[in-house]
């Protein structure tokens, strides 16, 4: 049976199809990723916006024909943070049921970082404690726990309301961000994090837009690949590196980088600055970059309901 996840998020709306091959492993038969910003404006007005709402539409009607010509039997969506977050949210939710078939449901943020957890292992051998994190646009979810032999064994998880668009809503008004703008946003995060301590020996999986971003402008992947992407591992000390470089530079030479998204460039910044303070307050050497999340997830669960009938 051939499933379809797709991931309503405040910055982007991805699509996931998949089925099971023929060792019974989760496949991608198809994948795409589109930036609507959906979230735009929510942290000051406290709703949707029209034109976010139109750009997301359009988005979920090209995704639903492309799953009706993938042969996909179940289609089941998800919204997170701007839903959860914003005004307006049932409406929208009402018309892209009638577009996709299916009511998007919105989940909790608990429920966020567990999907979050499953679909950024998927793919990856890892050892020990995780920590996995997954820098959406209006909150980012932190997740700790590990594979065991029996499965996945969470610990425990919180959602955050600082993300890559929210905080650049919020503090970087600048182009480039002046000196004080970058430091609110820092004090800001470190408040944030300091509610979730990690201790030492955890090791990071960086999960989403922003993250596979930072892996592609660091390794040159041009065009994107997922494959060069997902258990890419990057080092802590690259990482602030780029972090640093890309909050120097004005939003018109971000766009032209190798790698990054034009319509990421914005946000990018202050994501990127994120990712490297969770690194750095878990005080590991890297991070494991996982080209996989909620979409991912998802679809395993459909997946394993379609196995359990059989």
């Amino acid at each position: 049976m051939r499933v379809a996840s797709v991931d309503i998020g405040t910055n982007s709306v991805l699509l996931l199809v998949a089925e099971r091959g023929p060792g019974g492993e989760a496949r991608a038969v198809l994948e795409r990723a589109t930036i609507t910003r959906l979230g735009e404006g929510v942290d000051a007005t406290g709703e949707l916006s029209a034109q976010a709402r139109e750009r997301t539409l359009r988005c979920l009607e090209s995704y639903a024909r492309e799953a009706r010509e993938a042969g996909v039997e179940v289609l089941h969506a998800v919204g997170t943070s701007a839903m959860r977050d914003a005004r307006g949210g049932a409406a929208f939710a009402a018309q892209a049921e009638a577009l996709l078939g299916a009511a998007p449901r919105v989940i909790s943020g608990q429920e966020e970082a567990r999907l979050t957890f499953r679909g950024a292992l998927s793919g990856l051998a890892t050892e020990g404690p995780v920590l996995v994190f997954d820098v959406g646009g209006g909150s980012t979810e932190l997740i700790v726990g590990q594979q065991g032999p029996s499965g996945l064994l969470l610990d425990r998880a919180v959602s955050l309301d600082v993300g890559s668009v929210r905080l650049t809503e919020r503090y970087l008004r600048g182009d480039p961000p002046t000196r004080p703008e970058l430091e609110a946003l820092e004090a800001e995060v470190a408040r944030q994090l300091d509610g979730f301590p990690v201790g030492p020996g955890v090791t990071p999986v960086g999960v989403a837009g922003t993250v596979t971003t930072l892996a592609a402008v660091a390794r040159g992947v041009v065009p994107y690949d997922a494959g060069r992407i997902h258990g890419l591992t990057l080092d802590a000390t690259e990482v602030e590196a780029l972090a640093r470089r890309l909050a120097s530079l004005p939003v018109a030479v971000r766009r032209g980088l190798p790698g990054l998204e034009p319509k990421r460039a914005d946000v990018i910044a202050a994501g990127a600055l994120l990712v490297a303070a969770i690194v750095k307050r878990v005080g590991a050497p890297g991070l494991v970059v996982s080209d996989r999340g909620v979409r991912w997830g998802l679809a395993l669960e459909l997946l394993d309901r379609d196995y359990e009938k059989k």
